[in-house]
This record gives C-alpha cells, sequence and structure tokens, in this order.
C-alpha cells in the first residue's frame, strides 16, 4: 500500500503548547521505517502549511480561538487528503491538536461522497470533542472539531472545505471517553452518536466492546479513523496535553487498532496530541508508531 504520512504541526486549538512538536516525535520514533519493514511505500509531506507560532497570532472569537489560522490549515490538509484518498492511496496525519480532524474528516468525506459510498469515523479519546461555541467551557476548537464535522457550530468549521456536514452523528463512534462536559453530552446525545465510555469498558470488557465497535461499522463503506494519545492511560502513554488517569491501557488500543485493520475498510486516520515536552524518553511517540502500525497490518504472528 502507498502511505502518505501527513506531518501537522498545528497545536493553535489547544491551550497547553508542545503538540506542535508531535509530528518530529513520531518521525523520530521510526513510523518510516515501521510502515516500511510492513511491506508498505511512504511519502512524508512535512511543508502542509506554514503560519506564525500561537504567540504572536490574534485569538480572535474568544468561544473559537484562532480559528483563522486553523481553518486555513485545516483547508489545505483536506485538500490534500482527498486527492490521497481518491487514489486509493492512504493518508496518515500526524498531529498536532485534535482540530487538525477538521481537515482529516473533510478530506476523506470528499472523497467518500465522489465515490458514492457511506462514511463513518471511530474517534478514540478521552474526551468527546463535541462542544459549539455555546457549550464550550475553554474555546479551544480541538473540543468543537468533531461536532463541527458533524454539522454542528460556527460555519466556518461546518462549512471549511465544502458546504456542509462531512459525517452524519449516527456514523460516528467513539471509544474510551471519561471526560465530557456537561453541555457536549447534551449534543451529543442529540445527534445520536454512539459512545463506548471507559464505564462500558470496565462492565462489559474491552474484547466485548471491540465486536460491538466492528458491528456499528458493518454497513459503512469507509472508515476513518481519529486516535488522541490522551484516551490512554497516563502509565502508558504520558506524553499528552491532557493526561487523565483511568484510560485505555496499551494492550487494549493495540487491540483495537489490529481489530479495525481487520476490517479492511479504514481507509485514512490521524494521531493526534503526541507532546514531547510532556513525555518521558518519547515513550509516547514510540507508542504512536505501533498504533499506526497496528491499524496498517503490523500483527504479532
Amino acid at each position: 500500500m502507498k502511505i502518505h504520512i501527513l506531518e501537522m504541526p498545528l497545536d493553535f486549538g489547544a491551550s497547553r503548547h508542545g503538540s506542535d512538536m508531535g509530528p518530529s516525535a513520531i518521525r523520530l520514533a521510526g513510523i518510516k521505517q515501521r510502515l516500511e519493514a510492513l511491506g508498505h511505500s511512504t511519502f512524508e509531506h512535512t511543508d502542509i502549511f506554514h503560519a506564525k507560532p500561537q504567540e504572536y497570532q490574534n485569538i480572535g472569537n474568544p468561544k473559537a480561538k484562532y480559528l483563522k489560522p486553523i481553518v486555513n490549515a485545516c483547508t489545505k490538509l483536506a485538500g490534500l487528503v482527498e486527492e490521497i484518498s481518491g487514489k486509493n492511496e492512504f493518508p496518515l496525519v500526524l498531529g498536532g491538536d485534535h482540530s487538525i480532524a477538521l481537515g482529516s474528516i473533510a478530506g476523506i468525506s470528499a472523497t467518500a461522497k465522489k465515490q458514492n459510498k457511506s462514511f463513518g469515523v471511530l474517534y478514540v479519546d478521552a474526551h468527546g470533542d463535541f462542544n459549539d461555541t455555546n457549550t464550550t467551557p475553554s474555546g479551544n476548537i480541538h473540543g468543537e472539531c468533531l461536532a463541527a464535522s458533524a454539522g454542528i457550530g460556527l460555519s466556518e468549521l461546518t462549512n471549511l472545505y465544502f458546504e456542509g456536514q462531512k459525517v452524519d452523528p449516527k456514523n460516528i463512534c467513539f471509544v474510551g471517553c471519561r471526560d465530557l462536559d456537561s453541555g457536549e453530552k447534551t449534543l451529543m446525545k442529540k445527534a445520536g452518536v454512539t459512545v463506548f465510555t471507559m464505564s462500558d469498558i470496565d462492565r462489559h470488557g474491552f474484547p466485548a466492546i471491540v465486536q460491538k465497535v466492528k458491528e456499528f461499522f458493518q454497513k459503512i463503506d469507509i472508515i476513518h479513523v481519529s486516535f488522541d494519545m490522551d484516551v490512554l492511560d497516563p502509565m502508558f502513554a504520558p506524553g499528552t496535553g491532557i493526561p487523565l488517569p483511568g484510560g485505555l491501557t496499551n494492550r487494549e488500543a493495540l487491540l483495537l487498532m489490529e481489530e479495525m485493520a481487520g476490517t479492511e475498510k479504514v481507509k485514512s486516520a490521524e494521531i493526534v496530541e503526541v507532546n514531547p515536552i510532556l513525555d518521558v524518553r518519547n515513550q509516547t511517540a514510540i507508542l504512536a508508531v505501533s498504533l499506526a502500525s497496528r491499524l496498517l497490518g503490523e500483527t504479532l504472528y
């Protein structure tokens, strides 16, 4: 398979700096070599956008901070993702904060529409990222990106790249949530997304949840996997912007990626929120490489 590694060192969507160095950390952890060892061809994209550092930018709307540079960067990303996926090649996007999902999802959605195929998103994250400007407690766009992709929020976000909804909320499946804002919970329930929280995992066991996830996507043609490293317990991934106890283990996350690879429906993916400033000996980036490898065909035996 031809895999395009798209580096998006964007951290305008979050409060804590450092995730802009995530793509470099993942590159140094050997993502290219690991994927090529699986027989894939890799192509690097390291010059997608240019922007002044966050400290030199105008915040703009306090309920959607740094809206303009985020929209500009994600629009460029969307065009590249559509171009790559339209050739039946695989875009693997490395963040950066989770606001880059606006571009990734818009790009693969455009391809699905052109191919007249159904499209869904597996969102593996401790958070919902389903706020709008009325519910957001922070104004950070990384907490609004999935709602906007589902058509909820500011028009500048909901109409990014092309006008209208990018993914039907009924085709969105969350895994690993454990920190949802009250307002976004209301939006999520109203929209009709499917959520498997950490409590669900504790109650039913992870293999049962994985099976439910696979059943959820049975009628979907194209899946985008959006993986936020903060879904993992900080014991396994300390280098994230919002580390929360009680998350997935590395074994659970690797199993989920391997099982999703087995569906043969995953056509694009992103791994976000690796923050080397907060990491320990680059272990979070190293785990990110393993997750990407499992999603793209690596098995233990």
